[in-house]
């Protein structure tokens, strides 16, 4: 079993399980990307990582996380999701805040207040922004969703979860009522000017795809 994980570590795994996806490899760039951080810095850490026995990583390929990295990247992700939502349901922050406050508080709480976190608020499944929480055991929900900008004219979408790390982006979502949980249609796409006009809530919302870019749902019947 791998050594006990410092703050740094728990931020790559964390990156590669995002950024791996259905059992796909994450790039360095990408990583280095997402954590903002020089690409020499994230070949270093991943050769550490693969020493350590968190990751497998092949120069040139990228790397995939071990059984080890995939359950403490599930332990990282709980306790920020758990985190969010009761920064947003206990203390009444705005969903546009709680991303960079839970990348803090993730890596201080105990296990004993995570689990504390989780009883009060009923084991949540899905944190504010409508990504699944991992349970206690290590289980994560998997679903198929789509971009917004992939659904076309006539198709009936329910909004399930959006991107959680521009607070400008949710501020917007929340005043057009793009929201997890939403039904939304899309009347028409027009796609020489890239506009879409969707249906929410009864009102009719023009918007270009970079407009809805970060939000992911299903189709209805």
């Amino acid at each position: 079993m791998p050594p006990s994980p410092s703050q740094a570590v728990q931020d790559y795994l964390k990156a590669i399980h995002r950024l791996s996806g259905d059992g796909e490899m994450a790039f360095p760039a990408d990583i280095a990307k997402m954590l903002n951080v020089k690409a020499p810095s994230v070949t270093g850490m991943l050769k550490r990582l693969a020493e350590a026995g968190w990751v497998e990583y092949t120069p040139n390929s990228g790397a995939a996380l071990t059984a080890a990295g995939h359950t403490e990247a599930l332990r990282v992700i709980r306790r920020h999701r758990l985190i969010e939502l009761f920064l947003t349901k206990v203390l009444g922050l705005d969903w546009s805040e709680v991303d960079a406050e839970a990348e803090a508080l993730e890596h201080a709480i105990s296990p004993r207040l995570e689990q504390a976190i989780a009883a009060h608020l009923g084991e949540p499944l899905e944190d504010p922004h409508g990504h699944p929480i991992p349970s206690a055991s290590g289980e994560m929900a998997r679903r198929t969703l789509h971009r917004l900008s992939e659904f076309r004219s006539g198709d009936r979408v329910v909004i399930r979860e959006v991107q959680d790390d521009n607070p400008e982006r949710l501020r917007r979502w929340q005043k057009l009522g793009l929201t997890p949980g939403t039904a939304v249609h899309i009347r028409h796409y027009e796609p020489l000017d890239d506009l879409f006009e969707v249906e929410v809530q009864g009102q009719l919302l023009r918007v270009g795809s970079e407009g809805l870019n970060g939000l992911r749902g299903e189709k209805t019947a």
